[in-house]
Order: C-alpha cells, then structure tokens, then sequence
C-alpha cells in the first residue's frame, strides 16, 4: 500500500486526531524540530552525548515556547554515526530516520492510538538505539499494521506480554531517556 494511500485510510476510519500522547497537549505546543544533517547547529555540538543531544532538544523547545518537539520522517541524520551499531550491522550504513519523533520530559505519558495487540518488545541496549521498546500490531478494516515506540521507561516492559491487548487510548508507556 502507499503511503498516500496508508494516510487516507487513516483519515477516513478515524477523521478526528489520534493522540500517543496526552490529548489535553495543545497543537500549538508541538514544536517541529530538525536534527537532519542539514541542520548546521547540529554540527556545532556533541551529539556523540545523550545528555548533549537532550539539551539541545529540551533548549529547542523551550526557545518555541513548547511542550512537545516533533520531526524526523525520512530525515538524512549524522547522529546516527555516534554509534557504531548503526554501521557495524549492516552492508550499508544506517543514516535515514524512518518514523516521527516526539520528544517530550521523561515520565510522559504513552497511549495506543488504535485498539492493539503486543507484538514484542525488548530493551534495546546499544549506544544510540531505542532502549526499550513496544511494537504494537493493530488491526483495521483487516489492515495489519505496526507501531513502534521506542525510548521508553524499563518499568514499561517489566510486565507485558507478547498478545496483550490494549484499546484505543490505554495508557502502553512512559518515556525514558535516550542511550
């Protein structure tokens, strides 16, 4: 299925917003956020330091008056050369962002946008990566599709299991820090 065809499949079984976080954040307090390799402030910094790379986020989002920085789809990111299990694991280095970010202070919130089942989960412990993680699988119109939320708290996974189901709007997380 495209992706033109996926977003309007999407809109049409649900036209009002779907929410991972909290419902009550206004629109106005997202924020977008680059950190493409476009971005010539990024060159400027320590992105090899998590707790540099959250600064620089937390400060963004601050700066725009916000609540939630969001971004990333397809970006092209340098980041990803902090570590080495981006290149090591492949044929081809690892450099293109493949979903949206939402940054947000540790503790936040998570929901499933749709009625899900866990797929899997795990604590992703290299140096960059997810940390832990949810996959959900959702079901809609016989339409199987996935959701992966990624740095998430440990306490998040400490008591799932792989079937569990979650409705539409159950809290499945909280967000952690970054590896």
């Amino acid at each position: 299925m495209k992706d033109i065809n996926f977003m309007k499949f999407l809109r049409d079984l649900c036209p009002e917003s779907i929410f991972v976080l909290d419902a009550n954040i206004p629109k106005s307090k997202y924020v977008p956020i680059s950190l493409s390799e476009s971005n010539g402030i990024l060159n400027a910094i320590d992105v090899s330091s998590s707790d540099v790379l959250a600064h620089f986020v937390n400060t963004h989002i601050k700066k725009h008056n916000g609540e939630v920085a969001y971004g990333g789809y397809l970006e092209v990111r340098n980041i990803y050369k902090r570590s080495t299990h981006f290149s090591s694991q492949a044929e081809e280095e690892r450099n293109i962002h493949l979903g949206v970010d939402l940054w947000s202070p540790i503790g936040t919130s998570i929901y499933t946008p749709f009625d899900s089942v866990v797929h899997s989960f795990n604590n992703n412990e290299n140096f960059g990566d997810y940390g832990p993680t949810i996959i959900l699988k959702h079901t809609l119109q016989n339409v199987e599709f996935y959701t992966l939320y990624g740095h998430l708290s440990l306490a998040s996974i400490d008591n799932l299991e792989v079937g569990q189901s979650f409705k539409r709007a159950d809290k499945i997380a909280e967000l952690g820090g970054l590896l």
